[in-house]
């Protein structure tokens, strides 16, 4: 259990720092972000979760403020894996040692 939820806890990971990226182009590129290699690439990354997002927010959700509400629900499920994460550790005993690190 515990490697599955430092699994789990990695594509979050992966999806939040794709997602955090491209907000930060987002500001950067200003207009021209599509045209840009990087924010497409993360946006490829990011569009799994924001997909499953679009699907379960009302349409009252504008298309642009997805991601943002992609980025949090990933952040609170992030946030609750590695508080159950833990639990498991400290449960079995294993703070410390290799997997729990």
């Amino acid at each position: 259990m515990l490697i599955f939820l430092k699994y789990v806890q990695l594509v979050l990971y992966i999806a939040l720092l794709a997602l955090a990226g491209q907000g930060v182009l987002y500001v950067l590129a200003g207009a021209r972000r599509e045209q840009n290699l990087f924010y497409t690439l993360l946006r490829t990354v990011s569009r799994p979760f924001t997909f499953v997002v679009r699907k379960v927010t009302p349409r009252q959700v504008a298309d642009t403020h997805v991601p943002v509400v992609t980025f949090f629900l990933l952040l609170l499920v992030y946030a609750i894996v590695t508080f159950e994460r833990i639990d498991q550790c400290v449960r079995a005993g294993l703070v410390g040692q290799g997997i729990c690190q």
